[in-house]
């Protein structure tokens, strides 16, 4: 079964993570078919992508069974590198994108969330980063795009904090665009089609202006991420919040 699914409809592309029972926590061959699907939107003619998750979550993250392999340097770099290849695609694509958030977003899901020109979410979601609690910092250009949305002193409390806010207080924030009580996927294509019948031709011209400019400080960012994740992740703080997780009981950190 593909773990992310693609339908190209009146002019949307619309991709959605299809790995319900782990709440589409991303593993690396998710990672590598999501990289190959955005690769293939990226050349169609569709103005617009909508990426939704689909059940009860958005995106739980990174799978964490992924981190038990993290100790290989080679395997880790290219995890990461295909994390940061989806990131920069899903940012700099020459459509516009809509995140339609149903349920959880946190972690690398949020990050991927973020990237999008529009955030939707339904009222009930929950937004987190979330990364703190295994002792590591937000990954898939977390820092940056947290950072354009509430500005830097807000981001760094919001990833500190350990925060999972619901959809109101998301918008609030600015971690959100649009709220709904409907499914969020129907919202998003409402709202797709409405741009549709726009001169989107010259909203993408604006996106290309902001993006272009943009682009390569969120490759530093995610290159720095990917250090700073290689370093914590020796950390004691990192292993006991990795074996917090799996035994689900609250972790207990020393600050090394």
């Amino acid at each position: 079964m593909s773990t992310v699914l693609f339908e190209s409809k009146s002019n949307i592309s619309y991709v959605t993570l299809n790995r319900a029972d782990r709440y589409n926590a991303l593993n690396k061959d998710m990672l590598m078919e999501l990289l190959d699907v955005l690769e293939q939107i990226e050349k169609n003619d569709d103005k617009i992508v909508i990426l939704s998750g689909n059940g009860k979550a958005f995106c739980a993250g990174g799978d964490i069974s992924m981190m038990t392999e993290f100790a290989d340097k080679n395997y880790y770099e290219n995890i990461m590198k295909t994390i940061e290849a989806i990131a920069l695609k899903l940012y700099m694509m020459p459509k516009i994108v809509i995140s339609a958030v149903q349920g959880s977003a946190v972690g690398l899901g949020l990050s991927l969330a973020l990237t999008a020109d529009y955030v939707v979410a339904q009222n009930e979601s929950k937004l987190g980063m979330l990364f703190i609690g295994i002792g590591l910092a937000p990954d898939g250009g977390g820092h940056f795009l947290l950072r354009e949305r509430i500005g830097t002193h807000k981001a760094k409390q919001f990833i500190w904090g350990k925060q999972q806010l619901a959809g109101p207080e998301a918008k609030a924030m600015g971690l959100v665009d649009v709220l709904t009580d409907k499914q969020a996927i129907d919202h998003a294509t409402e709202l797709a089609n409405q741009m549709l019948a726009a001169p989107i031709v010259a909203m993408l011209k604006t996106k290309k202006m902001y993006h272009q400019r943009n682009e390569q400080e969120l490759i530093s960012y995610m290159e720095a991420e990917r250090k700073s994740q290689w370093a914590l992740r020796n950390t004691e703080d990192h292993q006991e919040g990795v074996s917090a997780f799996s035994e689900k009981r609250k972790p207990s950190f020393i600050g090394r």
